[in-house]
């Protein structure tokens, strides 16, 4: 498993997050405190309070090319 910090602030980051999470076949979980939802999913991102950092979970330990697609949402 990997987990990063990234930063949804805008509609359009979420959609745009959302499209690519979507292409990979391993699971992806958004966590805010004990609020976890799936990363694929919008209504489940819009969900979360989006004003904090979140942090992303991915199954999978081979996931560079996740992380350089996702490189402009990752904080810290």
């Amino acid at each position: 498993m990997k987990a990063v910090n990234i930063k949804l602030s805008l509609a359009e980051n979420v959609k745009s997050f959302v499209n690519i999470a979507s292409r990979y076949p391993y699971d992806i979980d958004l966590r805010v405190g004990r609020h976890v939802v799936d990363g694929k999913s919008i209504l489940g991102i819009f969900s979360l309070d989006l004003s904090k950092p979140i942090t992303l979970e991915v199954y999978s330990d081979n996931c560079d090319d996740l992380m350089d697609e996702i490189k402009p949402f990752i904080i810290g």
